[in-house]
C-alpha cells in the first residue's frame, strides 16, 4: 500500500484548513443569517461560540486526527477498536454527503452569477429585476443542475489531484487572492455615504431580538464556519507531520476564520445601509442586494466581477475538504484508488444534491416537515448533525482517549512549558459538551415550562 499523504508544509495545512473554514459558511451564510438575526448580537455570540466551544473542537479533532494518521472512520477504529466511537465517522461522512450534496447547489448558483458579470448581463438592473433574476435562476431546472454539475466537476478536478498536488496547492493560490480581493471590496464599502450605519448594525449588539433560537443558529454557525463537527478536521490532520504545533495551527485557522467573517460583515452591511437595502433580505441577500449596491457605485461591474470570483475561491475551498473526507474513507490510505474514488463520490454527491438543486422550481412544494430538500439539507447539518458530531468529538476526546495520550499529540511540537492543555482539556471535558447540550435542547424547548 502506498505512503500515507501529507501536507509539504505547516503554511500549507493551515491555508488548506483556512479554506475549508473559510467558505460559504462566512460570505454567503453569515451575512444573512446577522442581517436575519439581530446584527451585533448574532454575531458576539457567533464570536463567543467559536472561541469557546468552535477552537476546542477543532484542536480535538486534530488531535484525533494527527495521532491516528488515518481517515475519519478508521481513526476511531484505530483509538478505540471494537467500540461503538466508530459510528461518529460514519456519521461524519453521511453528513458530508448531505452537507455537500446542498452546499454544490450554492456553488452552481455563484458559476451562473459569475458567468452573467462576466458577460455583462448583471449591470444596470433595478432592484426588482435583480430579484427576479434570482428567483429565475435558481428555479430553472436546467440551470441550476448543469450549474451545480460544473461546480462538482471542478472540486473532483482538484480532489483527484491529491492532498498536496492538489488541495493545498489549489488553496495556496486561492486563499491568498481572497484576502486581496476582500481588502479591496472592504475599502470600497467603507468609503460609501452612510456606511457607518452598517457599522453599528453589525457591530453593536441589539438583545432586544435576541432568541433562543437565534443562540442555536450562532452556535450552528460557528461550528459551519469552522468545519468542525463531522470530522472533516479529522481527516485534514490525518495528513499532518507530528513536528507541526496542531495549537498553533488551530488558533490561526480561527483567527482567519473571524477575520474574514469579521470583513465580510464590513464589506456587506456598510454597502446595504449606505443605498438603502434591507439587511434581513435572507438567502438572497449576496445574490439580490449586492449585485444593486455594486450596480450604484462607480466601477460597480467589475466590484462585481471580483466579488463572485472571490465567492467562487471561498466555495472551492470548502468543498475541496468536504468531498476530501468522503474520498479519503473510500480509498483508506491507499492513493492509487484516489482519481476513480474522487469521481465516483463527487458523482454520488451531485446526484444526491438534485432534489435540493430543484427546491425552488419543480420541486417547491414537496416539502418534509414543511421544508424543502434544500432547507432540509441545510437544517440537519448545521443544526442537528454538527452541534451532536461535535458533542461526541468532545466526549470521544475526553472520556475515551487516555489523557496521557491526548497530552502527548497535544505537545508535540508545541513550545516546552506551554501550559494551554490544562485548559483546553478542562474546556473539552465539562464546558464544551454542557454548552453544547444546553443550547441544543433550550432551542428545542426542551426546558420550556
Amino acid at each position: 500500500m502506498a505512503k500515507q499523504e501529507q501536507w509539504s508544509s505547516k503554511i500549507g495545512f493551515i491555508l488548506a484548513a483556512a479554506g475549508s473554514a473559510i467558505g460559504l459558511g462566512a460570505i454567503w451564510k453569515f451575512p444573512y443569517m446577522t442581517g436575519t438575526n439581530g446584527g451585533g448580537a448574532f454575531f458576539l455570540f457567533f464570536v463567543i461560540f467559536t472561541l469557546l466551544i468552535g477552537t476546542p473542537i477543532l484542536i480535538a479533532e486534530f488531535t484525533i486526527g494527527r495521532n491516528a494518521q488515518k481517515d475519519a472512520i478508521r481513526a476511531y477504529k484505530h483509538i478505540a477498536p471494537g467500540k461503538p466511537w466508530v459510528l461518529l465517522g460514519y456519521g461524519g461522512v453521511l453528513a458530508s454527503i448531505i452537507l455537500l450534496s446542498f452546499y454544490s447547489v450554492v456553488g452552481g448558483w455563484i458559476l451562473s452569477y459569475l458567468w452573467r458579470s462576466f458577460t455583462g448581463s448583471l449591470s444596470n438592473l433595478t432592484q426588482t429585476e435583480y430579484s427576479d433574476l434570482f428567483n429565475t435562476i435558481i428555479s430553472s431546472p436546467y440551470e441550476t443542475v448543469i450549474a451545480q454539475f460544473l461546480f462538482m466537476i471542478l472540486t473532483i478536478w482538484v480532489v483527484q489531484g491529491g492532498v498536496s498536488k492538489g488541495i493545498e496547492k489549489a488553496n495556496k493560490y486561492m486563499m491568498p487572492s481572497l484576502f486581496v480581493l476582500f481588502l479591496v471590496l472592504l475599502v470600497r464599502s467603507m468609503t460609501l455615504d452612510g456606511a457607518m450605519e452598517g457599522v453599528t448594525f453589525f457591530l453593536k449588539p441589539d438583545f432586544s431580538s435576541l432568541t433562543k433560537q437565534t443562540i442555536l443558529l450562532a452556535l450552528g454557525q460557528s461550528f459551519f464556519a469552522l468545519s468542525v463537527g463531522i470530522s472533516v478536521m479529522v481527516t485534514y490532520a490525518s495528513y499532518l507531520s507530528k513536528k507541526e504545533d496542531i495549537t498553533k495551527s488551530a488558533l490561526s485557522v480561527v483567527g482567519l476564520n473571524i477575520f474574514i467573517s469579521l470583513l465580510a460583515g464590513l464589506v456587506i452591511f456598510p454597502a446595504v445601509f449606505a443605498l438603502g437595502f434591507d439587511p434581513s433580505s435572507g438567502p438572497g441577500l449576496v445574490f439580490v442586494v449586492l449585485p444593486a449596491v455594486f450596480n450604484e457605485i462607480a466601477l460597480g461591474g467589475i466590484f462585481m466581477t471580483v466579488f463572485f470570483i472571490l465567492l467562487l475561491f471561498a466555495t472551492l475551498t470548502s468543498a475541496f475538504s468536504i468531498l476530501e473526507i468522503i474520498v479519503a474513507s473510500m480509498i483508506k490510505g491507499d492513493v492509487t484508488k484516489r482519481r476513480n474514488s474522487s469521481w465516483i463520490a463527487g458523482i454520488l454527491v451531485f446526484l444526491i444534491g438534485i432534489p435540493s438543486a430543484l427546491s425552488f422550481g419543480v420541486l417547491a412544494d414537496v416539502k418534509i416537515f414543511n421544508l424543502t430538500f434544500f432547507d432540509l439539507a441545510d437544517y440537519v447539518t448545521s443544526n442537528i448533525a454538527l452541534p451532536i458530531g461535535a458533542l461526541f468529538i468532545s466526549l470521544f476526546i475526553g472520556y475515551q482517549m487516555k489523557r496521557i495520550s491526548v497530552q502527548k499529540e497535544f505537545q508535540l511540537g508545541s513550545s516546552p512549558g506551554f501550559s494551554f492543555f490544562k485548559i483546553w482539556y478542562f474546556l473539552i471535558r465539562y464546558i464544551v459538551p454542557v454548552a453544547i447540550i444546553l443550547v441544543f435542547f433550550s432551542s428545542i424547548g426542551l426546558f420550556d415550562k
